[in-house]
């Protein structure tokens, strides 16, 4: 199987540096940018991208400006890497589709199982598994998903999370569980987070949200009645 290849975007060469090297000795094909507009150019030239690691402060373009250019046209996941770490940043970043938020200064082993675990379940890693339940298909895989045989269109956190509700169905869910479980971190943050992609999610499944219901001071439970 072909090396899976990432785009580490920064304007700082001994950051990139570091990444790089912990990613390739993981097994990872590296790309390098180091301002935004490079990091545009060389992921449409590249397309067989299938992570960015994305740098907000940079010279020519910003990382919002990067990730709200590539959400254009691109689902690709996207780790935003940020020496700020006040809440409407990260609020700011899941809002434009950032799948991961990571704080400088930050392990470079905790980033790595982070890529890890995202490209695991965005299906990258040759996962064959199709979850069914309530008229909702989900091929993660493909990643892809489907309502009565319709696709819908999800953004990789809103497919993350319905993902993680039909692999628990008839369960209590926490928001703590769920953010560590479909975040894949300790969240420092508040509820909203979880509240915002699980009103986005109901809104796109139309009479399916139902299927999502709000258990009152705690979090969510997905119940699919197939009668």
């Amino acid at each position: 199987m072909d090396k899976l290849k990432i785009l580490v975007v920064d304007d700082e060469s001994r950051m990139r540096k570091l990444v790089k090297d912990f990613l390739v000795k993981a097994g990872y094909d590296v790309i390098e940018a180091g301002d935004g507009e490079q990091a545009v150019d060389t992921f449409y030239a590249q397309k067989d991208i299938a992570l960015i690691i994305l740098d907000v402060m940079m010279p020519k373009m910003d990382g919002w400006q990067v990730c709200r250019e590539i959400r254009q046209n691109s689902k690709v996941p996207i780790i935003m890497l940020t020496a700020k770490s006040e809440e409407r940043d990260e609020l700011l970043g899941f809002d434009l589709g950032v799948d991961e938020y990571i704080s400088k200064p930050f392990s470079p082993k905790i980033l790595v199982a982070r890529v890890e675990a995202i490209l695991r379940r965005s299906g990258k890693t040759g996962e064959d598994d199709v979850l069914e339940a309530g008229g909702i298909r989900i091929d993660k895989a493909a990643h892809m998903a489907s309502i009565d045989g319709k696709p819908m269109e999800l953004s990789y956190k809103e497919f993350e999370l319905l993902t993680y509700f039909l692999e628990n169905q008839g369960i209590a869910l926490s928001r703590e569980k769920i953010l560590n479980n479909v975040w894949n971190y300790d969240y420092y943050g508040d509820a909203r987070t979880i509240d915002t992609h699980v009103k986005k999610l109901r809104s796109k499944m139309g009479d399916k949200g139902d299927l999502i219901k709000t258990i009152w001071g705690m979090g969510y439970k997905f119940e699919a009645d197939e009668s």
